[in-house]
């Protein structure tokens, strides 16, 4: 036991940091945030190699199962055509991701009222915007005001450039007279903060070594380390622990070392993503919990959200310079982002551009469907493939369903005996539906901007980032695990900060949003429990 703090946070990753940085803000708090990865050294990434590809394949891989790192833990995704993709370390998720930044509409937040499915939110878009701007702030944004698909967004860098691929889809979308925007993107496109401006690289998803990218361990962790926390990586946290009165005491983890360790706190946020945060809260069940922790509702660990994804190439016949750049940050559309009866679904989709593929993953894929032949005419077929195809992502608003869920495999464990998630998830007839449309339309916008040939196929398999909806938040402790500002109903000591307690899925990239949540959470702590600000 190494004393009793006021505050534990599991989990160092965007909602973490973004809890530990607001925290940190009142210096009278002791706050130690407990990590199961490590720190990762920027100049290791795979894009300061010439491997960068083989890596996305192996020890960067988005899926753990893959990866099975030291720091990883299996997830029993097989009963889920999407695959669960997460990464342990001081910066979590946000060292693979793309950098794809928009936050939620303020639709997204009432669905019940405008859809008649789902829940509403316990609070609005506008109740979240201050808290949107301070992490737009500390994260660094780029991107370009005015898009008619929001509320106004002010105080971002310059956009990243579209570059020649994304012109010539833009193209496509003017032609058809649908939305498009330049991304919002967690990229800073001016130098600032010690962190160098993005140089259009490309290869974001395995780790940005210059800095540019905002990964929470360049963009938040700098700052709630300065103001004090006390950051503990190599710490895999078990179970919560209770005391003869039911009382939530703190966490009971397992060091470097793998020797089980105590640590007390006042009080604990959890912030170990729609996945990890429902397996802590169920294996921690106990004589006062024996369904697991802040599961009287029956809700813990069900509603999973997972956004399925579909994916949309076209092959120009020029060159189209589709390798440099972002990969994930181009432009997006929304035309198709809110309900429209006539469509046969409820809620919709976002659109978003995607670079093309690397020399390794064109000519790999391209040999894989019997495009690119092996032996004679390989360059010739290469050539015709590597930089001119343009890519699109259909990202589908996935609307909760309680069978969708995680539960645990006591059968199976990890390296430190704890039982592994297991995840059962089914695609909704609805999503079903939305990837059609948006397959169909992502066709007809490249074909709009000259495609010679167009593909279409979804769900992908490996694109399970977002990870939501599993401690769902609410006003009715019946419905709901966690109260609208993030605690616990059962636990008056314990909050949720991930984008486990979101009510719906959006269908947009939900880090933007699920750190003004954990800001917003962070405040309530403060408020509510401590009684300061």
């Amino acid at each position: 036991m190494t004393g009793v703090v006021d505050v534990v946070i599991v989990g160092a990753g965007a909602a973490g940091a973004a809890v530990a940085w607001r925290l940190s803000e009142m210096p009278q708090l002791r706050v130690v945030c407990l990590e199961q990865g490590e720190f990762v050294d920027p100049q290791k990434y795979p894009s300061t190699t010439p491997f960068w590809e083989h890596a996305k394949t192996s020890t960067h891989h988005p899926s753990p199962n893959v990866r099975a790192g030291r720091f990883d833990y299996p997830i029993d995704d097989s009963d889920s055509p999407i695959g669960i993709a997460n990464y342990n370390a001081v910066g979590g998720s946000t060292i693979l991701f793309s950098g794809h930044f928009p936050r939620f509409h303020p639709s997204d937040f009432r669905v019940r009222s405008l859809d008649g499915v789902a829940e509403d939110w316990p609070f609005s878009y506008y109740d979240l915007e201050p808290y949107y701007k301070i992490n737009d702030e500390m994260m660094g944004v780029s991107g370009f005001s005015g898009d008619p698909a929001y509320p106004e967004i002010e105080g971002m860098m310059p956009p990243v450039p579209l570059g020649v691929m994304g012109e010539r889809i833009a193209k496509g979308f003017n032609k058809l007279g649908w939305h498009w925007w330049p991304a919002y993107s967690a990229i800073i496109t001016r130098g600032e903060k010690g962190r160098g401006a993005c140089v259009n690289l490309g290869p974001c998803n395995t780790g940005c070594a210059q800095g540019a990218k905002s990964s929470v361990d360049v963009s938040y962790w700098p700052a709630a380390l300065g103001n004090g926390v006390e950051l503990r990586t190599r710490s895999r946290v078990e179970n919560l622990v209770f005391d003869r009165t039911g009382q939530l005491i703190g966490v009971r983890y397992f060091d470097g070392d793998n020797v089980s360790r105590l640590q007390e706190a006042r009080y604990v946020i959890l912030a170990c993503n729609g996945v990890g945060t429902p397996r802590l809260l169920l294996n921690s069940a106990n004589e006062s919990f024996p369904n697991g922790v802040a599961n009287s509702s029956d809700m813990v660990g069900r509603n999973l959200m997972l956004h399925p994804c579909g994916y949309v190439e076209g092959v120009f016949a020029e060159d189209l310079q589709s390798d440099l750049g972002p990969q994930g940050c181009v432009l997006l559309s929304q035309q198709f982002y809110e309900s429209d009866p006539s469509r046969g679904f409820l809620r919709g989709y976002t659109i978003q551009a995607l670079r093309g593929p690397g020399p390794l993953e064109s000519a790999v894929s391209g040999t894989m469907r019997g495009e690119i032949p092996w032996g004679k005419g390989f360059h010739s077929a290469f050539k015709s493939r590597y930089n001119r195809t343009a890519n699109m992502a259909v990202i589908a608003e996935d609307l909760p369903d309680p069978e969708n869920r995680v539960t645990l495999r006591y059968d199976l464990r990890d390296g430190s005996g704890i039982p592994v998630p297991k995840v059962t998830y089914r695609l909704s007839d609805n999503s079903r539906r939305i990837l059609s449309h948006g397959l169909s339309r992502g066709r007809e916008v490249l074909t709009s901007a000259g495609a010679l040939k167009t593909t279409g196929f979804g769900p992908v398999r490996n694109t399970g980032w977002h990870l939501m909806g599993t401690t769902r938040m609410g006003s009715d402790p019946g419905r709901s695990v966690v109260d609208p500002f993030g605690r616990a109903h059962d636990v008056m000591n314990l909050s949720v900060a991930d984008s486990s307690v979101f009510v719906t899925s959006g269908a947009v990239n939900p880090t933007s949003t699920l750190q003004a949540i954990a800001l917003r959470v962070a405040d309530g702590v403060k408020q509510r429990f401590f009684g300061c600000m």
